[in-house]
Formats: structure tokens, C-alpha cells, sequence
């Protein structure tokens, strides 16, 4: 995600006297809608270096430390599902922003807004899921807010996490430090969240139940950094999933990536879900998977560390940079034929973290 993301609870923006036309927000994430709304509204106003930077979070001295600052919404429908729920990934969503920077996570603050009449009990089950989800990533809930909202205005539970971690390397790790010819890795098959999610919310069954991909990087992202690699750049694939991550990469540093559908990992079983759905696997989102930019050189290396810490393996080379069309990424199917890959246009799966 990046360092600033709209909140889905938006319904319009207030414009100039001269211009009448309303702009109405859905439920925002990983499409062209969200993004002309931070382009057009949010930096703007709040316009500095950390922010122009379109990283997952922001990078920030202070004291002579070099450290990582995120938050992060989380509006999830509904609140538990296969494999994950919205305390797990309140933690884990932030936690991994916090790793794309290459830092090490710290500590979290957690925000809860309750609907009046909210279950004591659901509270307690999401709390302890974060609690677990924190002890596994190796974070502290530091600090924290509760609200209440009146019955019917809520949607029974919102949460808002933020984060710290510390930058403890002398790595950019950044979009702006990708370079051409740069190796495309993947950490694991894609799709998973979206589609757990989505199964649950219709009642869907299949021979095995799609469970959400939810989980920290703590472990890959550390041992890549500790093995002396040159990461350039990371992303994780949550809202708009693999495709609209690389073109968010592509843009921010103004050159192209070409992946190969072939090598983009996807089970039999979030395969066949999306073809049921009309769904782009692409496009799905996932909560536990991320890209690394590496150079070529260090590309075999790099993969095997993945392949020996990351959840979700095995992990796999999908693509490489080029030097243009600026922004463009493409895809090069089975056959043989490219094309290209853009944001969605709006939301393939709402409420989706």
C-alpha cells in the first residue's frame, strides 16, 4: 500500500466554487479512481519529499536514526474468513509496510472505531488475534484509541494501525531505485486473499476451503538485508494485487517491466475460483506476498533466501525491467503475445483489508 491511501468511508470531496461537479468515492484501493484521489486532493495539500516519495511508507531521521513510519485503515467484510481476520490483518498490513521500506517493525498503535451494540466477545477474538499476529511479527501495541459510533453507522468494526520500525542499512530501497535490468521476484502464488474473501462473502465451496495468504515478512525482507543484498525496491501485493503494484513501480520510476504469465505463480485452485468469477488473478489481492527488485547478478540468490523464509513458496522469478516506454509494464502471455497491464478502473473486490 502506499503511504497514503484513502479511506473507503469517504463519500466526496469538497471542490473550487468554480467547478459544481461532485466527485463521489467508492470504496477505494488499487485503481485509477484512488489514485487521481490522492494526486488530485491529498498531495497537493500535504505535499513534501517523504510523501512525493510513493513508497509503502515513509522514511524519516530523527536523532540520527533512519526510521520507517506507516498507517494503514482496515474496513474488512466480513470480519473473519479463511485463514485470517481484520486483527490479523491490522498488524500484519502494517507490519509488512513497515518491511518494504527495509525496516525492522517495532512498534504499532491500533485505532478502534466500534458500532454501538458491537458483540464484547468479536471484540476480544479480533483483540487476541492482534495480539498474536504482533507477537509472531515481533511488534509492540504501544498505544492506542477507542471510539464509539451510534448502532448503524459503523459497520460494526473499523480498525487503524500505525507503525515504526527502524532502518538499521545504508539501502534506498525505493521505487526511484530500480534500475534497467533489474530482476523481477515474486514471493509466493498470488491470489489467495482476494479469493478467500470472495468465496466466503457468496457461500462458494470448493473441495478445499482458499485460505487468506495473511502473514508478516519480517523473516524474508530481514534475511535479504542481512545477506548484504542489493534490494533496490519492494512492494507487497495487497489491494489491486500484482499488477497494479508493478504499475504503481513502473511509474514512480519512470521505466517499463515486462513479466511473463507463465512464471507468475498461481494455484490450481484461485485459478479456477477467478474463472468462475470473471476475476483476474492479477489483479486479486493478497496480504502475505511481495515483489523484490534485485539485480541480476544477485538474482539466484536472492530467490533461494525467499524460497527459505517466506510464507507461501516457492517464490519465483516473473519479469525484468526495461528501459521504456516509461511506466508501462506488460505481460506476455503463453502464446507469446504482450500486452499491457494497467490499473484497474475501479475495484475488483471491495472491502477487501
Amino acid at each position: 500500500m502506499t503511504a497514503l491511501t484513502p479511506s473507503a468511508a469517504l463519500s466526496s470531496c469538497p471542490m473550487p466554487l468554480a467547478h459544481r461537479t461532485e466527485i463521489t468515492v467508492g470504496h477505494g484501493g488499487g485503481g485509477k479512481l484512488t489514485q487521481d484521489l490522492i494526486d488530485r486532493i491529498f498531495r497537493p495539500a500535504f505535499a513534501n519529499a517523504s510523501l512525493d516519495a510513493q513508497h509503502d511508507g515513509a522514511v524519516l531521521t530523527a536523532g540520527g536514526a533512519k526510521l520507517a513510519f506507516t498507517t494503514d485503515s482496515h474496513v474488512v467484510s466480513p470480519l473473519f474468513f479463511p485463514g485470517s481476520d481484520i486483527g490479523k490483518i491490522a498488524v500484519n498490513g502494517t507490519v509488512n509496510d513497515l518491511c518494504m521500506c527495509g525496516a525492522r517493525p517495532l512498534w504499532l498503535s491500533a485505532g478502534f472505531i466500534l458500532e454501538e451494540g458491537f458483540p464484547i466477545a468479536t471484540l476480544e477474538r479480533v483483540v487476541l488475534s492482534m495480539r498474536d499476529a504482533a507477537k509472531a511479527a515481533g511488534v509492540a501495541i504501544v498505544t492506542g484509541d477507542t471510539k464509539v459510533v451510534e448502532r448503524g453507522k459503523g459497520d460494526g468494526l473499523y480498525v487503524t494501525t500505525a507503525g515504526v520500525g527502524v532502518i538499521e542499512h545504508g539501502l534506498t530501497i525505493a521505487p526511484t531505485s530500480i534500475r534497467v535490468s533489474d530482476v523481477v521476484i515474486v514471493s509466493g502464488d498470488i491470489g489467495r486473499h482476494g479469493m478467500a474473501i470472495m468465496a466466503t462473502r457468496a457461500n462458494l465451496s470448493f473441495e478445499s476451503d482458499i485460505e487468506s495468504d495473511c502473514a508478516p515478512l519480517v523473516a524474508p525482507v530481514q534475511a535479504l538485508l542481512a545477506a548484504g543484498l542489493d534490494i533496490h525496491c519492494m512492494r507487497d501485493l495487497t489491494r489491486g494485487g500484482l499488477a497494479t503494484a508493478l504499475v504503481e513501480l513502473a511509474e514512480s520510476s519512470n521505466l517499463s517491466i515486462g513479466i511473463e504469465e507463465t512464471a507468475v505463480p498461481v494455484t490450481e485452485l484461485v485459478r479456477g475460483a477467478c474463472e468462475i468469477l470473471g476475476l483476474e488473478p492479477m489483479y486479486v489481492a493478497n496480504e502475505g506476498r511481495f515483489v523484490c527488485f534485485v539485480p541480476e547478478a544477485q538474482s539466484r540468490r536472492a530467490l533461494a533466501m525467499i524460497a527459505e523464509t517466506a510464507p507461501g513458496g516457492p517464490p519465483a522469478i516473473i519479469g525484468r525491467v526495461r528501459p521504456g516506454p516509461a511506466g508501462q509494464v506488460t505481460l506476455r502471455s503463453v502464446i507469446g503475445a504482450e500486452r499491457i497491464l494497467d490499473r484497474m478502473s475501479g475495484e475488483q473486490l471491495p472491502r477487501i483489508c
